[in-house]
């Protein structure tokens, strides 16, 4: 399977630099994503000021635009509604950025 990613990563002008760590799925996968959730439930803050907005984490300082599929879209809307609390909604966006900073953790900074 390298040689097509490399094969298409080629074919996209692009280069992989790592690669992220296998989190399987079923029992420890969701595992998994219940301390993930939980973990983003304790860092969101509400913002400052007179309308404070969306809950976020504090550290994230770059909001970019990802394009992925409708399915994937999908899959962390729901993530996303299944994580809210009253009072305190997680966004599907907050889910993706809180998925990819977890699998960018765990691989080497250089």
């Amino acid at each position: 399977m390298a040689k097509n990613i490399d094969r298409i990563a080629a074919g996209l002008g692009a280069k992989v630099v790592g690669k992220l760590p296998h989190t399987g799925r079923g029992a420890f996968g969701a595992a998994r994503l219940a301390r993930i959730v939980g973990e983003m439930q304790a860092r969101l803050k509400p913002g400052q000021g007179r309308r404070p907005g969306r809950p976020t984490d504090p550290s994230w300082v770059r909001h970019p635009k990802v394009p992925m599929s409708e399915a994937t879209r999908q899959r962390l809307v729901r993530l996303g509604e299944e994580s809210s609390r009253s009072g305190r909604k997680v966004t599907a966006m907050q889910i993706a950025a809180q998925i990819l900073e977890d699998a960018l953790s765990g691989m080497p900074s250089e």
